[in-house]
């Protein structure tokens, strides 16, 4: 596959997607990057149009389309104003239930997955951790068996929604870690954020203001057995169910935003005149602006290779990372190269591809870092030997 073709399902997603977000224009979400606001208006009517559920079977009330289906719907999410605050406002419905689905037991499914797709349910994800990083293995919070389920200690850190998130997603260790076997003794969890048992900290950062990040502290968290996703011991493998899909997903999302600053930077240059001519007619703006056109086409293509293996149920994980790594560059450049269109005024927030910019950067360092993608691949594919 190259990119999609625009079959009549698409062309729906298609249509349907750019009315809703049409809705929420630039100075909305520009207004809620200045309050910290988390943007309910938009969630909830992506809740109320079915979106939620888009690669969620349905006979628990989802759409049961693929996962080249949600990266399209994404997509057009990132190329409107939102950008990437619209998509981490419900980036974990699309990815993060995969666990449920997957492994989960029926009652499970029919418990979770329905207030979930119907926008009832937010959820937050914990799994990174002040110390481990991307060590996931090294993950230090600890669930203890009790006679009544678990109780949960720890600390994690990075987790987006929290403050606003009913249900959390906690990954944790359930046996001491072993240097034989570093991926077992790890088990995920999906249950109610108590806020009783755990501590929000927001943490303030560079962009994506409107979608909170936090540390949170966990403290004797009571969790029932009925809430632990899989076998005892076996988090981590779980957890890779989900990690390719949000590869591709922040793949499909970069190349949105870097489509949408594109598109302001190129307007701009048509309109802007300096010298007695639009600035569009030098080449030292029209150069940049062409080149990321190739380069957002060129990680585009690599986005809907590596969602077209997954939904063959073949291996992806080399194209789901160099999807995600191709496309966070080509976004970025992109986002940085609008707001040198703009010169002085790409500083000024009223023009909006300074915001752009901010949210640009995250595809680049989540959900995995540049440079433990290119550990990956030179090690899977290369076949070179292990560096860390």
């Amino acid at each position: 596959m190259t990119k999609p073709t625009i079959t009549p399902e698409l062309a729906q997603i298609r249509d349907a997607i750019t009315d809703l977000c049409d809705k929420f224009d630039d100075d909305y979400w520009l207004r809620l990057d200045r309050e910290h606001k988390f943007p309910h208006e938009f969630r909830d009517a992506m809740a109320k149009a079915g979106w939620l559920g888009i690669a969620l079977p349905e006979e628990y009330g989802g759409a049961g389309m693929g996962v080249t289906e949600s990266a399209y719907m994404m997509q057009l999410v990132a190329s409107s104003a939102g950008t990437m605050a619209a998509c981490s406002s419900i980036h974990i419905n699309i990815f993060g239930p995969h666990a449920m689905v997957k492994h989960g037991t029926e009652e499970q499914r029919k418990r979770m997955l329905p207030p979930l797709i119907r926008g009832e349910d937010l959820t937050a994800f914990g799994v990174t951790e002040p110390d481990a990083g991307l060590n996931t293995t090294q993950l230090t919070t600890r669930a203890v068996k009790t006679k009544d389920g678990y109780v949960i200690n720890g600390q994690k850190v990075w987790t987006s929604t929290a403050q606003v998130a009913n249900k959390i997603m906690l990954l944790v260790r359930t046996a001491p870690y072993d240097p034989k076997r570093p991926t077992e003794g790890i088990t995920l969890f999906y249950t109610d954020l108590n806020r009783k048992h755990i501590e929000v900290r927001e943490i303030e950062k560079l962009g994506r203001a409107a979608v909170d990040s936090n540390a949170i502290f966990i403290s004797d968290l009571p969790v029932s057995e009925q809430d632990r996703i899989g076998e005892e011991g076996q988090g981590f493998r779980i957890i890779l169910d989900s990690m390719n899909p949000e590869r591709i997903l922040v793949g499909a999302e970069a190349v949105g935003i870097g489509r949408r600053a594109l598109a302001k930077a190129t307007a701009y240059a048509k309109e802007r005149i300096v010298f007695g001519r639009p600035i569009g007619q030098n080449q030292a703006i029209q150069h940049p602006l062409a080149e990321s056109w190739a380069e957002l086409e060129a990680a585009n293509l690599m986005v809907y290779h590596a969602a077209e293996l997954y939904d063959g149920g073949l291996p992806c994980g080399p194209e789901a990372n160099a999807a995600k790594i191709l496309a966070a560059e080509a976004g970025f450049t992109a986002c940085d190269r609008a707001v040198r269109t703009h010169g002085g005024f790409g500083y000024a927030k009223e023009y909006h591809v300074e915001r752009y910019f901010r949210e640009s950067m995250l595809p680049r360092i989540a959900p995995v870092s540049r440079e433990l993608v290119l550990s990956h691949i030179a090690e899977r594919v290369l076949g070179l030997p292990k560096s860390y």
